[in-house]
């Protein structure tokens, strides 16, 4: 048995929590997968690299509105992904590689399992600690319903280091994975169908949001909404087939390749955390303060693994403060993390922060709304755009920002802007009218949309 001061489960953001203030401690990092974790290796990084590739394609086969003959002969894509993984997979090597040289720290590859409070067995291994940091993040979530055993499928996890797109891609899920992977697959050459059983794709957007990417997928894939799949099979030649039932009826869709994309579930019951006295919510993740301390003494827990936003840049912030807090135990820092915006890398792109429309309606709190679409703009009419839209919420009483959905090009990059104006509590007339817009930039369109909220 090995005793260390500090025990890291996971190397995905868990390994950046090795800053030259613990550069004293003696470290076991485990890590059942590629150092860099689900980020670097299966999903933001990746994804992004092919999604980029994606817009290209798709900017092209659509120059035709603005008077540009063009067209795609092909997608390389064993060159695109040569490209991406040629870049990431030596990175997440050295990672494990620099780790593994440090006379402090020693590394651990296997699936994690507690047997004790700070006790862990990895692959026959027992493993100790003064302190235990939970990073293991999340996993991709298979639905019990309908029985996929032998049925070949793919996951998030999986799909991106397919040898060839295929001819046909069925996707089942409507969430951001789903959407941002039928762009990608759709745009090297896959004829994509997704299944989805809620009414609307990216249905945790706001409505205006939700309604009009569906309206967008629609145009461009086979989209099933409110759709149940009954039963899944594979046929002699090897299809994918399933049997969807919705409200005109039941139908059969069949395609080369299935893509589960239905979620992704916390992976504390995997380490069986329940041993070591660490607590659980009802939808399977770690239980933590406002500090990162779990239910159990000397255990700490960040990213997704506890988190249910299950982004990169949340899971960062709460390593550099759980970092902080080991190093500084007399003066602990909250995980104050203010407004948390995401982003889909789809086509259209969404970006959001703050509380939806909906969800303001709910709660009975009064807001003001506005709504713009980009070709309010002079940079939207240069883009003959005629869908993408910014959309606004504010209190009438404090004049704050409440909220900001964005859906269109740069969605991303346009959001960034206001939620620095939420996280400085500055007023809609400060944001709008304190500083000046570059005319005629595609930020106007942010412009406008906050005139719409002030008398």
């Amino acid at each position: 048995m090995a005793h260390f001061d500090l025990v890291v489960v996971g190397a995905g953001s868990g390994n950046s929590l090795l800053t030259p203030e613990l550069a004293d401690r003696r470290v076991a990092i485990i890590e059942r997968g590629d150092f860099g974790g689900t980020c670097l290796n299966r999903g933001c990084i990746p994804s992004k690299m092919l999604v980029h590739v994606a817009d290209v394609a798709e900017a092209t086969r659509h120059a035709g509105r603005l008077g540009i003959t063009a067209h795609v002969d092909e997608v390389r894509w064993p060159e695109v992904s040569g490209r991406v993984f040629g870049r990431i997979d030596p990175i997440a090597a050295a990672g494990e590689e620099y780790r593994r040289s440090l006379e402090n720290v020693a590394v651990y590859k296997g699936q994690a399992r507690f047997c004790g409070p700070r006790r862990l067995q990895v692959d026959g291994a027992e493993v100790t600690g003064d302190v235990v940091v939970l990073a293991a993040g999340a996993r991709p979530f298979i639905p019990p319903h309908p029985d996929l055993t032998g049925i070949d499928y793919h996951t998030s996890d999986t799909i991106m280091r397919l040898g060839v797109p295929p001819r046909r891609l069925l996707i089942w899920g409507g969430g951001y994975i789903a959407a941002e992977l039928a762009h990608v697959f759709g745009a090297a050459g896959s004829d994509v169908t997704i299944v989805n059983r809620g009414a609307r794709l990216l249905r945790a957007e706001d409505t205006d949001v939700s309604e009009a990417f569906t309206a967008a997928y629609r145009k461009r894939f086979g989209v099933l909404t409110g759709a149940q799949i009954l039963s899944a099979g594979t046929t002699p030649a090897g299809e994918v087939t399933l049997r969807v039932g919705h409200e005109d009826g039941e139908e059969t869709v069949s395609g080369d390749v299935l893509l589960v994309a239905a979620g992704r579930v916390p992976n504390g019951a995997e380490l069986g955390v329940a041993a070591a006295g660490v607590a659980l919510d009802a939808a399977g993740y770690v239980v933590t303060d406002d500090y990162g301390r779990t239910t159990a003494e000397g255990t700490w827990a960040l990213g997704d693994i506890c988190n249910p936003h299950q982004l990169k840049h949340v899971a960062n912030a709460e390593a550099r403060a759980v970092a902080h807090n080991l190093a500084h135990p007399d003066d602990l820092r909250p995980l104050a993390l203010g407004p948390i915006p995401h982003a889909v890398f789809a086509s259209p792109q969404v970006a959001a922060v703050g509380p939806t429309e909906q969800a303001l309606q709910e709660s009975g709190r009064p807001y003001l709304r506005s709504v713009r679409p980009y070709s309010d703009t002079a940079y939207g009419w240069a883009m003959e755009d005629e869908t993408a839209f910014c959309k606004v919420l504010s209190d009438p009483t404090t004049g704050r920002l409440l909220g900001a959905h964005i859906c269109g090009p740069d969605a991303a990059v346009l959001l960034q802007q206001l939620v620095q104006a939420m996280a400085c509590d500055l007023t809609v007339e400060q944001i709008a009218r304190g500083q000046l817009y570059i005319h005629p930039a595609l930020s106007e369109i942010v412009e406008q949309a906050l005139l719409g909220l002030l008398p």
